[in-house]
């Protein structure tokens, strides 16, 4: 940004940060069985309950209760223990974003008594926010409303060819962009509240963290600490921009969880990074009139498809962003990815596994994770999808197969998503990469097409730089297995299709088809020539 205090990570995430401070311990520990409290009521020696045998006397006593803790864990730890009636609740979920706060919510549906725990540790820069997780709070809502801001500077730019006639200076103001952005957010912060308090859902804004089985401790921003109690538990802490470790990175440096409520207007800016967070906020700071610089440690989009992700790369230098390749930076800078909350809520004490190398957590095919009573959703699984509606679907799915007898699964695969870069990018399905790689070259064919969008045909600009493309798998009657697009509007175009892709359309269908005309979408109707054949795939006109 202006200076060298305010270069910033514009990225995707930071460490998580540790629980507030703590004072004194408060609220109810696990209470007693029945038998216990009995027993305890009725006579001053002592008499525990071991393995439903009363037993007195000091040693025996200390013994008998020793044996039936040990038992108890042992049992408790592999889910084996029948549901006593002293849990506090039937569900708390940990972390109220998309996620957790779908689990939550459906849960309540079938009465079941459900606890929300949610807490923002602040950035090294002290930003913080409200109910609803990343994507609400910063990311996917403010991340598309500034890149529409970006987008509308574009319009501008070409609504004189329109006939549009304007002769005062336009310029941007980023600080009513800002506040209008940040009180919508705080609209959706307040909706969530309301919506759990309706669901009659007990929300806690405390972090949470397991301190043994079944039983979590709840510290709020005060440091007060207190003790629940459930019989499951579902994980949906999310992520935090991570940072590089270096001299300057969390005292000069900004992440994206910082950059959604900037009070001042960056400047110009240095993106460390090359993720889909840190190329949307590249674009629409650059669309907002500002000099950016993006630094590429290796490749642009990791896990999405290359050719697409050059593409949007090419497309971006063209419009003003400069790329930095193959160098990291070795004092100051950011914005290099996220990181799991995984690693300080109290998971080893209660046996769950994480990953040593990314603390994301393993679960089976219905989000369970080693430790039966305990399961997980959203960002923080290994080997899943880190998207929004990903992890809503999960949550929901999850806490039906729980609690109404259902066994529909998440589907991880056929799941669209679009990178709101400044050419917006849309796909459903395998990369060209990955499909190469699962089914061999041989048996994939990939129809391919550049398009000019109508509405940029009068301004004169862009000419083939939006580009469709289809991966067919050749075995299985050319099937659709993976969708791209790069062009105007992409999230609006890949919805639909998903759908399609999801009923096992084929290119045949895809054929058969009547395109709209003229729209962008009407390209995957008249898709007929092929990477293989080398064709030129150029157009003249719409």
């Amino acid at each position: 940004m202006g200076s060298t205090l305010r270069k910033s990570q514009a990225v995707r995430q930071a460490p998580c940060g540790a629980p507030p401070e703590r004072r004194r311990p408060a609220g109810g520990a696990p209470k007693l069985r029945e038998g216990q409290r009995e027993a305890a009521a009725e006579t001053s020696q002592p008499v525990v309950s071991a393995q439903e045998k009363q037993t007195g006397g000091h040693e025996r006593t200390l013994k008998a209760h020793k044996e039936e803790e040990n038992l108890q864990k042992t049992m408790e730890v592999n889910g084996l223990m029948p549901v006593p009636d002293s849990y506090d609740y039937d569900l708390i979920v940990i972390g109220g974003g998309s996620g957790g706060l779908a689990a939550a919510k459906e849960a309540a549906k079938y009465e079941k008594k459900v606890m929300v725990l949610d807490f923002v540790t602040p950035t090294p820069q002290g930003s913080s926010w409200g109910l609803g997780g990343t994507c609400v709070n910063v990311g996917c809502i403010p991340k598309k409303l500034m890149h529409q801001a970006a987008l509308l500077g574009q319009a501008l730019q070409d609504s004189r060819k329109f006939g549009w006639q304007f002769t005062e200076e336009v310029k941007h103001n980023w600080m009513t962009m800002m506040e209008s952005v940040q009180n919508y957010i705080g609209s959706l912060n307040w909706g969530y509240r309301v919506a759990l308090r309706d669901k009659k859902v007990t929300y806690e804004n405390a972090y949470g963290e397991f301190v043994g089985p079944h039983t979590i401790k709840a510290t709020n921003k005060k440091g007060v600490e207190k003790l629940y109690t459930a019989e499951r538990f579902i994980i949906a802490t999310g992520e935090r921009p991570r940072y590089l470790g270096i001299p300057g990175d969390k005292d000069y440096c900004i992440s994206s969880d910082d950059l959604f409520s900037l009070p001042y207007c960056p400047g110009r800016t240095l993106v460390v990074g090359a993720s889909y967070v840190a190329l949307e906020c590249a674009g629409f700071l650059a669309g907002l009139g500002l000099d950016v610089t993006v630094m590429v440690r290796s490749i642009l989009l990791r896990g999405f498809d290359q050719d697409m992700a050059n593409r949007i790369g090419e497309y971006m230098k063209e419009h003003g962003v400069s790329f930095i390749k193959e160098f990291v930076p070795i004092k100051v800078l950011l914005a290099i990815g996220r990181d799991p909350c995984t690693r300080k809520i109290g998971l080893d004490k209660v046996g769950v596994n994480i990953s040593e190398r990314t603390g994301k957590i393993p679960v089976n095919d219905e989000e369970q994770t080693n430790v039966p009573y305990i399961y997980a959703v959203g960002d923080i699984l290994q080997d899943k999808l880190e998207l929004t509606p990903v992890a809503i679907q999960a949550g929901r799915l999850l806490v039906q197969r729980l609690y109404a007898g259902t066994t529909t699964k998440c589907d991880y695969v056929n799941v669209p998503t679009t990178v709101f870069t400044p050419l917006e990018y849309g796909a459903c399905g395998y990369s060209e990469e990955t499909a190469v790689e699962k089914f061999g070259e041989k048996n994939i064919e990939v129809y391919h097409s550049h398009f000019w969008p109508l509405e940029w045909t009068v301004p004169s600009r862009d000419n083939n730089k939006c580009y469709a493309k289809i991966i067919c798998n050749i075995q299985d009657n050319e099937r659709v297995i993976g969708f791209h697009v790069l062009g105007p509007n992409a999230g609006e175009v890949t919805q639909g299709f998903a759908a399609a892709i999801k009923c096992g359309l084929t290119k045949e269908q895809l054929d058969s088809t009547v395109g709209i005309h003229p729209v962008c979408a009407e390209v995957f109707t008249t898709l007929s020539v092929t990477k293989r054949s080398g064709e030129n795939t150029a157009v003249s006109g719409c």
